[in-house]
């Protein structure tokens, strides 16, 4: 039989569960002054604390962009998305050559990340099982693939 204790705990454990995915902390000023100055003309503006840097989700000529600083305020790393067609014409022929060309792309993306070159990836699926996640190069050279989930 299940106590009344256990029944509390779990109770405790499933708000606690809730709460986590809250924000935990505030933005400190130096992470949002280091974006506002990367980003000046942002739009709709929406903040997340990943315990380890913080996220933020916005909008910027007409793109979606997410952006990453560490709680130094140090920019990390930013993704924006783009369609197929918004990709360099040389990530296109890369992508259209490769043996993922016939499969469905779910969406696509540029990626900035401190010290590393620029990355494109592209979100690819055969079914609703067989799914990859391709990166390729600025020269449409595909340099990693990995399963999705």
């Amino acid at each position: 039989m299940i106590s009344m204790k256990s029944i509390f705990s779990l109770l405790f454990f499933s708000c606690a569960v809730l709460v986590a995915g809250a924000q935990i902390r505030k933005i400190p000023a130096n992470v949002t002054d280091a974006f506002t100055t990367l980003y000046p003309h942002a739009s709709h503006v929406e903040w997340k604390d990943k315990l380890e840097y913080f996220q933020a989700k916005f909008q910027l000529n007409g793109c979606i962009i997410t952006a990453e600083f560490s709680s130094k305020g140090e920019w990390e790393s930013s993704e924006r998305e783009l369609s197929f067609e918004q990709l360099p014409n040389e990530v296109q022929t890369g992508f259209l050559k490769s043996k993922y060309a016939e499969r469905r792309k779910t969406d696509a993306c540029e990626i900035q990340q401190l010290g590393k070159p620029l990355q494109y990836r592209i979100s690819v699926e055969k079914s609703s099982i067989q799914k990859k996640i391709l990166y390729f190069d600025v020269n449409g050279k595909l340099v990693k693939e990995s399963m999705a989930l």
